[in-house]
């Protein structure tokens, strides 16, 4: 929620008082979790056919993927954040101001999962790579892929990467 500041004003006598809007700091250090983004549905099917699905956040400006899951107390079960690239590329991420354990899964060009590091350490300020490019890249509560049984190759669905394709060169 953005915080809405009262400001006063007295023009030919009269006090007048109009809400001014103040807006997150664009550009800095983030201090603070960011509001809710826009969510997408997200389908993770196995080689079992079992599909797995959650309802993700899209990050999809520079400060929002920035900011991340920075400062969040929790990330539901059937939660997390999805960040689409431009264009294939590797990724890097870390967890510095992250305050819950998350998995990072990497999302290849083929809408597979190419690599999953499990329960990245809140906190941490140690880089997180695909170890090669990717197409975006996915972040779940900690714990949850091993529990669900969600392995590299697993088929990930989501209208997020179905748009990316269209504005992609």
């Amino acid at each position: 929620m953005t915080p809405v500041r009262i400001v006063g004003a007295c023009l030919s006598g009269l006090l007048l008082f109009a809400p001014v809007v103040t807006q997150a700091q664009e550009t800095g250090e983030p201090t603070q979790a960011q509001a809710e983004l826009p969510k997408v549905a997200l389908t993770i099917t196995g080689h079992d056919n079992v599909r797995h699905v959650f309802s993700v956040e899209k990050a999809s400006t520079p400060r929002e993927q920035q900011v991340g899951e920075m400062y969040r107390k929790s990330v539901p079960a059937d939660g997390g954040m999805i960040f689409v690239w431009s264009y294939p590329r590797p990724s890097e991420m870390w967890m510095q101001h992250t305050l819950v354990p998350l998995d990072i899964v990497f999302i290849g060009m083929d809408n597979r999962i190419s690599s999953i590091v499990e329960n990245a350490v809140p906190l941490s300020l140690a880089h997180i790579s695909s170890q090669g490019p990717v197409r975006a890249t996915l972040e779940l509560q900690g714990g949850l892929t091993e529990k669900l049984g969600i392995v590299v190759g697993d088929k990930v669905e989501t209208p997020a990467l179905t748009d990316a394709k269209k504005v992609s060169p």
